[in-house]
């Protein structure tokens, strides 16, 4: 898979989960696909909040990623080399607890986030 492929394949999915976690911060009754299922139904206030920040901090994972791939954001470029790693570790951790959650329905996560992980990788490296 070439760069460019990776880090769009890398944003798409990305995306996807952003807007999963903009519906739960919309009050979505879908806190039991996250968390580990600890708020099944809406988020209270507290995760709402906590599901803005992944959001914020997913955007900024693929302005690295897009960075990186010298697709966008040219002025993220000396920070996007290092970056990356972040990302990488990231999804690393992501893909572990979305295959270990106790919440089944939220293990439809996992396939989502190892390609996000093999993507981010393949941009760490290239």
């Amino acid at each position: 898979m070439n760069e460019s492929l990776a880090a769009i394949v890398f944003t798409v999915l990305t995306g996807i989960v952003m807007i999963f976690q903009g519906c739960l911060a919309l009050g979505l009754p879908w806190g039991k696909a996250s968390m580990g299922g600890k708020y099944p139904g809406k988020y209270p206030p507290k995760m709402k909040a906590v599901a803005i920040i992944n959001m914020v901090i997913l955007g900024l994972f693929a302005a690295i990623v897009l960075s990186k791939a010298d697709l966008l954001f040219p002025q993220l470029k000396s920070i996007s080399n290092i970056g990356i790693w972040f990302v990488v570790a990231f999804m690393l951790v992501g893909t572990v607890l979305n295959t270990i959650t106790p919440s089944k329905i939220e293990r439809i996560w996992a396939p989502v986030a190892l390609f996000q992980l093999i993507t981010s990788l393949i941009m760490a490296i290239s």
